[in-house]
């Protein structure tokens, strides 16, 4: 299967150029396609004439899209859309890259796909109005939705927790907002499975299990610096530019549905401290 890769030096993308090792995947990187521009985007689609796109590009800084709305709304609304248009012309399958930012958090039970949409933040907003108007246009594309990524190819929560660990004997991290944490190995390796599976909807991917922050940070660090104490906090206590959803946990059941099963985040965790040591 031939596959062309959106984002293909980010975090997740680093993955999952390896993740389809036995298919002919081309990656590309920001530099080499704007997705802002439309144009663009659907030469790329037609040099590579690809089976299926997987739009793992994003303007993933939660943050800073609170700030930067037009660039945030440009890149992760407006470049699925050029995307889903490139991909409807030249006949191809989309895989597009959601999360679980697209839910308030008010549920309190994990996430089903067919939940209602009601982000309260502008990187949630701009996913799910990808996710909507990519529907509109190619009812068929898969659309991933993951949480709390970690890897060894980027800026992750694992790998701040281990850098201020070595100069703090104490961290305090929130403890009253729940998800799931998810190893990009696991996740772009599930991907390539969904891609060979012609997997069409809405698919929750995410290493099995939930926790908190606190908790997660507590397991990175019990086990590599754990003379620095971890103290749990509150989300009032710890403020930030975009709000976040206090509850995130999606379910699995559309990803068993497809008979692919992640391992739990902690077996997760322990793979990726081992390879981040090497």
């Amino acid at each position: 299967m031939r596959v062309l890769i959106f984002g293909a030096t980010g975090m997740l993308g680093q993955d999952l150029l390896p993740a389809f090792a036995g298919d002919e995947a081309v990656g590309l990187a920001s530099r080499d396609t704007d997705l802002r521009d439309a144009n663009q985007v659907l030469k790329a689609v037609q040099q590579v004439q690809p089976e299926c796109i997987i739009l793992s590009a994003a303007y993933t800084d939660v943050d800073g899209c609170e700030s930067n709305q037009e660039q945030a709304f440009a890149v992760n609304r407006d470049g699925a859309i050029h995307a889903a248009n490139a991909a409807r012309q030249m006949g191809v399958r989309l895989i597009f890259l959601s999360t679980d930012y697209v839910f308030d958090g008010k549920k309190g039970t994990p996430y089903e796909v067919g939940d209602p949409r009601n982000p309260i933040n502008v990187y949630g907003r701009t996913k799910a109005e990808a996710e909507v108007r990519l529907l509109e246009i190619l009812p068929e594309c898969c659309i991933v939705r993951t949480s709390w990524l970690f890897g060894k190819g980027g800026k992750c929560f694992p790998d701040t927790m281990l850098r201020l660990a070595k100069t703090r004997s104490e961290l305090r991290v929130v403890d009253d907002q729940r998800g799931c944490p998810t190893f990009t190995v696991d996740l772009a390796q599930a991907i390539a499975k969904l891609a060979h599976k012609k997997a069409t909807g809405i698919i929750h991917v995410t290493n099995r299990g939930e926790c908190s922050w606190y908790e997660f940070a507590r397991e990175i660090l019990t086990k590599n610096i754990p003379s620095t104490v971890v103290q749990p906090i509150t989300t009032a206590e710890f403020p930030r530019p975009a709000q976040r959803p206090s509850y995130s946990v999606l379910s699995a059941a559309s990803l068993r549905s497809y008979q692919v099963e992640l391992p739990s985040w902690q077996d997760a965790l322990g793979r990726y401290l081992a390879q981040r040591a090497d």
